[in-house]
């Protein structure tokens, strides 16, 4: 049965048009899906932070009111209170109030009867109030810690309360707390903080009251209505007062999952949109958080997926219906291309083989040469790794060897110090605030005193750079000396210094050149421990292109059989236990790898004398005479 083409016509149309429609659905579907799942982890996301949040912004004062139980004050007030004026504990209590940040500090007695509190001066103050009724006295006059959040019947504000038991005696087995501390702490910040986000916030109560909400309109109302006799048992305990706790309007829509769901409001300002509600537990304070993510992204997603897959929809039909019309004259085009391709194709193979015969030589060559020159990168690199980590090893070591005498400089200002801080309170207690303040200038010294021993130390153990600068050889000795200066004061070494009158500039690294420095000055103190009256000298002159250096010390030398084995890694003529033997030994390869030279030699008079050659550097633009920043 033969068809006319206007019917195959009229059935293509609607084919199409039923596909577009199809395809638009299915996209819209898919875009809803994945919005409502990006929407809902962005959604877990908010709301386990503003929980984190919430949770740390209040157990942040737990600790408050037990640590001011204990205050010596409060108990001596607590234990006569008839007999004192309470306005000193006032006092006391409102600057505590002011320096923790929360809202009011009061104190009850044992028959919950406010006696002291931080608000004493307002017209709503504690002060005189009964609140036997409230839990967080409950809890406290019977030797916990108490908890409690709801509406202050004086202040009418929203705030949760801690309380800790006062004990006057608390070593008999019998005894009971003899008062009460209550620290109250309002959560207008919590609220205002989320106020600031796109989302809305709202958290309920065992009684599903919205206890606190972003949205002003949400607070004090029940999350669902209320019956009588739970709105009786609310009011009975004085929790929200005799707020009407109105219903919030909230209506379920769809449940996702246990946690998720999608919501609506009969009235008031979030009536016009639906909400991905998520909710998540406060185990701490047997709260339930709620966050309220408008669905409109997931709705607008859902239309521009739905676009978006209709046009491409459409693209794809009239790129089929141009390319079946196209068709045709592409058959013929392929036959003629198809032979023209055979012929380009036996051409092409014969010109690859003589191509892959030529190239495969060369390739093995380039592949030995590069295994070759990849070895020789690894091996170099291994070895510069090596000299590095036992030059910073050396280094350690000779830390190790000061830190006897760095410990005695630490030790006389950190007496000194804790001797003008003992000196300091007592003149503060006794209001001399021109001599606390001298004692404190004392102690600022002392602080800057240990920070530049400290800064000498840090200064040493860096590591090296591998780019050569312009060094002052005044301020690297300079720097050396400061190292050992505990020690050469300890064993009365005279140190005798001969430098030109202009500053001695060499190329080199300056931690190297240090740490050559610090060794030889070690050794010398090392070799004259023995010496009736020791005797360092530091000098050093230009010659020519060249900077000679000279560390000399007046003990008994080097044995001259041992002169050319100095310098070998791991010879030491220092007794078991007090040296590797490589100080030397990395010395001299320093010098070798900064261009220059280290000789030693025995003076005719007795002493060692070891010589540093270095090539002589240009002064700097910029002079610096310190080696390096502390």
């Amino acid at each position: 049965m033969n068809i006319p083409l206007f019917r195959w016509r009229y059935l293509w149309l609607i084919a199409v048009t039923l596909g577009l429609f199809l395809c638009m659905w299915q996209a819209s579907l898919l875009a809803r899906e994945q919005a409502l799942n990006n929407l809902q982890q962005e959604a877990e996301n908010e709301l386990r932070l503003s929980a984190a949040n919430l949770n740390g912004y209040l157990l942040r004062y737990d600790y408050l009111p037990q640590m001011l139980a204990t205050r010596e004050g409060v108990q001596r007030f607590l234990a006569s209170p008839d007999s004192q004026d309470p306005m000193p504990l006032n006092l006391l209590l409102d600057r505590f109030r002011f320096t923790s940040g929360v809202s009011d500090v009061y104190l009850l007695d044992r028959n919950a009867d406010t006696i002291a509190a931080s608000n004493w001066h307002r017209p709503n103050t504690f002060i005189g109030q009964n609140y036997a009724f409230r839990s967080y006295y409950q809890d406290a006059i019977a030797g916990g810690q108490g908890r409690f959040y709801g509406l202050g019947l004086q202040s009418q504000e929203r705030g949760y309360y801690f309380s800790s038991p006062v004990w006057l005696d608390d070593t008999s087995p019998d005894a009971r707390p003899d008062g009460v501390l209550v620290i109250k702490v309002l959560l207008n910040d919590v609220e205002e903080s989320w106020a600031e986000q796109e989302s809305t916030l709202f958290v309920t109560d065992d009684d599903n009251i919205i206890f606190l909400a972003s949205q002003p309109e949400l607070r004090m109302s029940a999350l669902y209505p209320l019956t009588d006799g739970q709105r009786q048992s609310l009011h009975a305990t004085k929790r929200y007062g005799q707020e009407p706790l109105p219903s919030s309007g909230i209506q379920v829509e769809d449940i996702l999952n246990v946690h998720s769901r999608v919501v609506t409001f009969k009235e008031g300002p979030l009536s016009d949109e639906h909400y991905l509600n998520l909710t998540r537990e406060i185990p701490e304070f047997n709260w339930q958080m709620h966050i309220l993510k408008p669905l409109s992204p997931v709705v607008n997603a859902q239309w521009m997926a739905a676009l978006m897959a209709g046009g491409l929809y459409g693209i794809v039909a009239l790129a089929a219906g141009i390319g079946w019309q196209r068709l045709r004259l592409r058959r013929e085009r392929e036959t003629f291309a198809e032979r023209e391709r055979q012929t380009l194709a036996r051409v092409r193979d014969e010109l690859e083989i003589s191509v892959e015969r030529r190239t495969r030589d060369l390739v093995a060559s380039n592949q030995r040469l590069s295994d070759e020159i990849d070895e020789r990168r690894r091996a170099e690199a291994n070895l510069r790794q090596t000299q590095d980590e036992l030059i910073q090893a050396a280094k350690l070591a000779v830390l190790g060897q000061l830190a006897a005498g760095i410990n005695h400089e630490l030790n006389q200002p950190l007496a000194a110090i804790r001797a003008y801080s003992e000196n300091a309170r007592r003149f503060i207690e006794l209001s001399r605030v021109e001599q606390a303040d001298a004692n404190l200038e004392q102690i600022i010294e002392l602080t800057h005193r240990m920070a530049d021993i400290s800064a000498q130390l840090r200064q040493f153990s860096r590591k090296s750079s591998d780019h050569p600068e312009t060094v002052s050889v005044q301020a690297c000795a300079d720097y050396a000396l400061r190292l050992f200066q505990s020690r050469l004061r300890d064993d009365r070494i005279d140190v005798e210094q001969q430098w030109p009158e202009d500053t001695l500039w060499v190329k080199a690294d300056l931690v190297r050149l240090e740490q050559v420095l610090v060794n030889l000055i070690g050794n010398a103190l090392q070799a004259m421990k023995e010496t009736p009256s020791p005797q360092l000298m530091l000098s050093a002159q230009a010659n020519h292109q060249q900077v000679i250096i000279r560390v000399v010390d007046n003990g008994p030398g080097i044995p001259s059989q041992y002169l050319e084995q100095v310098f070998e890694p791991f010879f030491t003529t220092k007794a078991p236990g007090s040296g590797l033997g490589l100080g030397l030994s990395i010395s001299s390869r320093i010098m070798d790898d900064l261009g220059g030279k280290l000789q030693a030699a025995n003076l005719p008079d007795g002493g060692a004398c070891f010589t540093i050659t270095l090539p002589l550097a240009p002064a700097p633009r910029s002079t610096q005479e310190t080696p390096s920043d502390a």
